[in-house]
């Protein structure tokens, strides 16, 4: 008989509970210990590497928030970090070495950008940056030392969508390791491993924390790949606090239904934007008009909460449009209940030389929203509002 597995929903609020009934506490309990007591040497010993020895090595309330996330992911299991950053640079360091190559798509984050151009040639390791959708390109530019196929999706801040199939099929023809960042697609949204991608990562700080209230990393994958990042992770020492887990479990309690809240209304800000005649353009998976549209549908159940769009105008008129808005807060993160709005090359992408931003298709009239779960009616009229700061009209183009 096939085993019932419970929909995402469940998973997010119950997937690392122990759900025999029992005398006890419902809520996670926070371990708020750096250490733990034994009765004797053997099971000091025993209990080394487990999450009662130490808390570098592992917390009892981090379990639960890696087993969480490991079943909302469908995967053998998943680590927590101190921020999305150190999840993304303690993988790379456990996996790669001197003399190792990665190829990695051109537009991703600013600060992976940073370290795969800048940080990892200091450590010997080579990184070829290519065309997020271009996939020949990719395929062209594995070498023999080539170890791991690196991808972001949907993209920040330009919202191309990747093909799962296609990166996971390149992977294993060429016996390279697979990573994602899919912070901005959410496990609610899509499920990487299932199309065969090796690791999934999230900065946590994002969806599924959920409350701007918290600086998080996650990975999640087979288990043999987990064990060597862990041991990397305990060297470095960028384990998560358990206060921090306590916080993540109880954003992800909720994760579902802010998704789905955001999902809806991000699609009629997109829609709004779309046909707005001071709007150059609109980057969004789920509507007709975008070039990976049909990917996007095929692999993702929602559209996600993050929408990007231009200004038909300068550099100026965008900042004038973000300092004009209310209900949308000028902040430089996202994935919160609350609205926020932030310039790219003002923010996540500002480290990026000017050239390849441009290659990234990122403008200075590039506007990002991190859409929330106000009403949407509101958040339109917030946008309206704002849009009267740009000065000449003209008919929207979308994508």
């Amino acid at each position: 008989m096939k085993r019932y597995d419970r929909h995402p929903e469940t998973k997010a609020v119950r997937g690392a509970a122990d759900l025999e009934k029992k005398n006890g506490p419902l809520a996670t309990p926070i371990y708020q210990t750096s250490t733990f007591e034994v009765t004797d040497n053997d099971k000091q010993v025993e209990t080394t590497g487990s999450d009662h020895y130490y808390t570098r090595y592992g917390n009892p309330t981090n379990t639960v928030a890696e087993k969480t996330i490991a079943a909302l992911e469908g995967v053998d299991a998943a680590l927590t970090f101190a921020s999305g950053m150190g999840a993304i640079t303690t993988t790379l360091m456990a996996l790669l070495k001197s003399g190792d190559h990665v190829v990695a798509q051109r537009d991703i984050y600013g600060g992976v950008n940073k370290f795969l151009s800048q940080w990892l040639p200091r450590m010997g390791i080579e990184t070829t940056f290519v065309d997020t959708t271009e996939y020949e390109q990719h395929a062209r530019a594995i070498r023999p030392n080539t170890k791991l196929l690196y991808v972001e999706s949907p993209t920040n801040p330009t919202l191309r969508v990747v093909d799962f199939k296609k990166v996971a099929a390149l992977a294993k023809q060429h016996k390279l390791l697979s990573m994602i960042d899919a912070t901005f697609g959410t496990p609610i949204n899509q499920h990487p491993a299932e199309f065969g991608i090796d690791l999934v990562m999230h900065s946590g700080t994002k969806y599924l924390g959920g409350h701007t209230d918290l600086i998080c990393g996650v990975v999640a994958g087979r288990r043999e790949l987990i064990e060597r990042i862990w041991e990397t992770r305990t060297t470095l020492g960028n384990c998560m606090d358990p206060h921090a887990s306590w916080v993540l479990v109880r954003g992800l309690r909720t994760l579902a239904v802010r998704v789905a809240r955001q999902n809806e209304n991000a699609q009629r800000v997109a829609e709004f934007l779309s046909e707005h005649a001071k709007v150059r353009r609109v980057h969004y998976p789920f509507l007709k008009s975008h070039s990976q549209y049909a990917v996007a549908r095929a692999q993702m159940s929602g559209g996600g909460g993050m929408v990007s769009f231009e200004v038909d105008g300068t550099g100026e008129d965008a900042r004038r449009v973000t300092e004009a808005m209310s209900l949308f807060t000028l902040a430089p993160s996202l994935g919160g209940v609350e609205s926020l709005v932030s310039i790219p090359v003002l923010t996540s992408h500002l480290m990026v030389p000017v050239e390849e931003r441009k290659r990234m298709g990122i403008t200075e009239q590039m506007i990002r929203l991190s859409v929330g779960i106000e009403n949407a009616d509101d958040l339109i009229a917030d946008l309206e509002r704002a849009l009267e700061a740009v000065a000449a009209p003209s008919r929207a183009q979308v994508g």
